[in-house]
């Protein structure tokens, strides 16, 4: 496809405007705007991206449905940025129009309640909005009505689903890359909604520098660091939003009530499917004679439990070999419920908790295009962070025990480290 064509399809038909706080103006066609009255895609606005941080950080309220827009108007912006320098791109209209719908729609599957669900042995949710566009209906006919393949769009979005096809491929890598539009609007909106300054990045200034070369897409060598950048700034959300102890403590609650119920059968994975913030709070109220639903309850309402005692992950440590599986974490926690039951006979089994993250993934594997037009990789430009990832990860994760509050640190601890010698 050539560059004027490629323009046109990018600029032809964007006459509806999207208001918003981030980014300003963003522009859709007919089509986009159809795909974004879909109930499938309206469904986001019930969804909160951060979950339960608003306890924590009360301006972040806001929805999956503004994060994807943002994703949407990010994507385009890169395929703007790409065509405008290269003179053929190995597109089509087709797919261009199906990575635009993939972006919008990349996150109709997600979970309510951020990643308080993401441990459980659920289907991914790209996997869920794969199947949600290939379904027979209005969501799958507005797609094809912009001129975009369902197949094609949910192929982006499924990134596990075998392809080989070379668009396919290449709209993969700008989705879930180093610098992709997911990444560069949730930690630039989350940091604004949450009112703190650490995830905001020069965007404009990193689309600008990327283009298309030796058949994937590259940086401009002046704005390597703009990826360090990106790297710390998710560090630093995670280390300050993310995994505040406060949102760990509502995100831990909600897992081990919802683990609970499933081992004992009053929930089945099916019914954790397609949700919104408000149709899982209704599940969980139908079920509210279930006893460790009572954790839902108060963390819904901000009655977090707190972090007693916690330690830096060890892959060597006892409590990490007895209960990284969430599955087998009940034993322990068993145990250091048993340890403090006669201090404080108030407390029920279930509401001693461990909170085990997951690891962090800190992606650094992106093209560097050289003056003279050579292509290059961050390790072989020496940048900073390429091998830092792993430091991060582990600076930031900790096994840490959470109890009600009337529970002493002293004893907390005392718990905490008998289960830790075991």
């Amino acid at each position: 496809m050539r560059r004027s064509e490629a323009l046109g399809i990018l600029h032809a038909g964007f006459i509806h405007t999207v208001k918003d706080p981030l980014w300003g103006n963003i522009p859709m066609t007919e089509g986009l705007k159809r795909l974004l009255e879909t109930d499938d895609v309206e469904k986001l606005s019930r969804i909160k991206q951060n979950g339960p941080a608003y306890h924590i950080y009360p301006g972040a309220v806001h929805t999956r449905l503004n994060h994807s827009l943002g994703v949407y108007y990010l994507a385009r912006e890169i395929l703007l940025s790409i065509a405008t320098k290269a003179e053929d791109l190995p597109l089509t209209k087709e797919g261009m129009l199906s990575f635009l719908a993939a972006c919008l729609l990349h996150d109709i599957g997600h979970f309510p309640y951020a990643h308080s669900l993401k441990e459980l042995a659920l289907k991914e949710h790209e996997e869920i909005a794969a199947g949600l566009i290939l379904r027979d209906g209005p969501l799958k006919d507005a797609i094809a009505g912009l001129g975009a393949s369902p197949a094609m769009a949910a192929a982006i979005i499924n990134k596990d689903a075998p392809s080989s096809d070379r668009e396919t491929l290449l709209y993969r890598s700008v989705l879930s890359g180093t610098l992709d539009p997911d990444k560069l609007d949730y930690l630039t909106r989350d940091a604004f909604f949450a009112g703190i300054p650490y995830g905001r990045q020069d965007t404009d200034y990193i689309i600008s520098s990327l283009s298309y070369a030796d058949g994937s897409i590259v940086l401009d060598s002046s704005a390597i660091s703009n990826v360090e950048q990106v790297l710390f700034s998710k560090y630093m959300m995670y280390r300050n939003l993310y995994w505040h102890k406060g949102v760990r403590s509502a995100t831990c609650m909600i897992k081990k009530a919802l683990l609970s119920a499933l081992r004992d059968g009053y929930i089945g994975y099916d019914d954790l499917y397609i949700k919104d913030d408000y149709e899982f709070h209704e599940l969980c109220r139908q079920k509210s004679a279930y006893p460790p639903f009572s954790l839902i309850e108060q963390a819904e309402h901000g009655r977090l439990f707190e972090r007693k005692a916690y330690r830096p992950f060890s892959a060597d440590g006892a409590i990490e070999r007895k209960a990284l599986s969430i599955t087998e974490r009940f034993r322990t926690e068993a145990e250091i419920y048993g340890i403090l039951k006669g201090r404080y006979p108030q407390l029920r089994e279930y509401e001693a908790i461990i909170d085990i993250p997951e690891p962090i993934s800190f992606e650094t594997e992106i093209g560097i295009l050289m003056p003279g037009g050579s292509i290059s990789s961050i390790a072989e430009e020496g940048m900073i962070f390429e091998k830092a990832g792993d430091l991060f990860s582990r600076s930031l994760r900790s096994v840490a025990l959470y109890l009600p509050p009337y529970v002493s640190e002293e004893d907390a601890e005392a718990a905490f480290r008998e289960a830790d010698n075991g």
